[in-house]
């Protein structure tokens, strides 16, 4: 038997004017059914945002990207969404919406260790 477990992930897309269609990454969801573990990490570069959009709202991006983390920690901080189970939590953060913040197509993989995997690909595709 593998130690790996199967995992999936989406990237959080900063899409500062919907119309122009112009994103970058912001963060990152990830989930893992075995391990019943869902977690986001974000990073906003500033400079990126302002460099697509001068008028945009920092304050509102940082909070939208906040409370996809907060989902995500389950708890008082997950709102509605606080007694649902991970996947559930998971699946709902990816449902494609025309906001500010925006999930990407879910990707798949095998980890031993989701929270580290998280952190990697924060590190790798966001930062």
């Amino acid at each position: 038997m593998s130690d790996r477990d199967v995992f999936e992930y989406a990237l959080l897309r900063v899409v500062p004017r919907v119309e122009r269609g112009e994103c970058f990454n912001a963060g990152v969801l990830v989930y893992c059914r075995a391990k019943s573990f869902v977690a986001a990490r974000t990073h906003l570069d500033e400079a990126k945002l302002k460099a697509l959009d001068p008028h945009a709202d920092v304050v509102g991006v940082r909070a939208a990207l906040r409370a996809v983390e907060g989902v995500c920690g389950g708890g008082e901080a997950a709102g509605q969404a606080a007694g649902d189970d991970a996947g559930r939590r998971f699946r709902w953060l990816i449902a494609p919406r025309s906001t500010v913040v925006q999930p990407g197509p879910v990707h798949t993989g095998l980890t031993a260790d989701p929270a580290a995997e998280t952190e990697r690909l924060l590190d790798l595709l966001v930062r």
